[in-house]
């Protein structure tokens, strides 16, 4: 079964960029909330009824930055209640729950991004714009691993040493400054022995060849050109729409273009929740078949 996440990492990148763009740049509430819906549909697709402390650290963010703006900010027309002598209006409130809905958006649609984007994925996005910022990225991500089991190693030997304890605070800190100066000469004496290593066998000699897990086929190819254009019509059609919360709320009509405008946001976001149902059937009326 081949779903969104099994698309090129430059399809799948340019997507995100593209629905995250007008998520944060934007305070149209149309458009927050069909991002929000969608957000919470490729979600929920992905992982079920799981990450149940993902939605509830989801919902108190949500709560927070709506109750922040109405309370340090006082304009707007229509005063709902008087507190410590400073009036909350609802405009100040309406653009804190705009506002809320937009970080809430975002946190769903980056938090799939780290489940889709992997790290080979984003190795491979950056080695085709530059090769050695890939490598310098690689080059990190293995040896953020290497130095946690080294740390551990090296705790482990202190402790068996009787040179750790952790029931002294002046003992514990004596023993993690020591961990400390070890891990530096360690990681000092890797950098060494990998540069050595990459210059043994003629790294920066030539031009260098480079391996791709992944290739761009007819269906990214197809993808991205609906992206694009799905972002371009959102774009050109909600440009005229208008937004404002101060002094009164006002939202400008739509009309024939924002209309087409909403249209395509919504088939956007909505992609990827698309393209995972129809695998999902498709796979299912295969199994049947058998």
């Amino acid at each position: 079964m081949r779903g969104f996440e099994d698309f090129n990492p430059l399809a799948a990148a340019l997507y995100f960029a593209a629905v995250c763009g007008i998520t944060m740049f934007c305070m149209n509430p149309v458009l927050l909330i069909v991002s929000l819906i969608g957000a919470l549909s490729l979600f929920f697709i992905r992982n079920g009824s799981t990450h149940t402390k993902v939605h509830i650290f989801a919902l108190l963010m949500f709560c927070a930055a709506a109750l922040v703006n109405p309370i340090f900010s006082h304009n707007g027309v229509t005063v709902l209640f008087i507190m410590n002598n400073n009036p909350v209006t609802a405009e100040a409130f309406i653009y804190g729950v705009c506002a809320a809905g937009m970080i809430t958006a975002s946190f769903y649609w980056f938090y799939s991004f780290t489940q889709i984007m992997t790290s080979d994925k984003l190795l491979y996005i950056f080695g085709l714009f530059s090769p050695k910022i890939a490598l310098i990225l690689s080059m990190a991500i293995r040896f953020v691993p290497m130095f946690s089991r080294q740390h551990k190693r090296v705790k482990d030997a202190q402790r068996a040493l009787g040179l750790y304890s952790d029931d002294n605070i002046i003992d514990s800190l004596k023993g993690n400054l020591r961990i400390f100066s070890v891990m530096v000469t360690w990681a000092l004496e890797n950098g060494i022995i990998t540069a050595d290593s990459m210059a043994s066998r003629g790294y920066g000699c030539g031009r260098r060849s480079r391996f791709a897990a992944f290739s761009l086929k007819k269906r990214d190819i197809a993808f991205i050109c609906v992206t694009v254009l799905l972002f371009l019509l959102t774009l050109i059609g909600t440009r005229g729409i208008t937004f404002t919360c101060y002094p009164t709320v006002s939202l400008s009509s739509a009309g024939v273009f924002g209309n087409i405008g909403y249209i395509s946001y919504t088939a956007l976001v909505l992609l990827p929740t698309f393209i995972d149902i129809a695998e999902a059937v498709r796979w299912k009326y295969l199994i049947s078949k058998i």
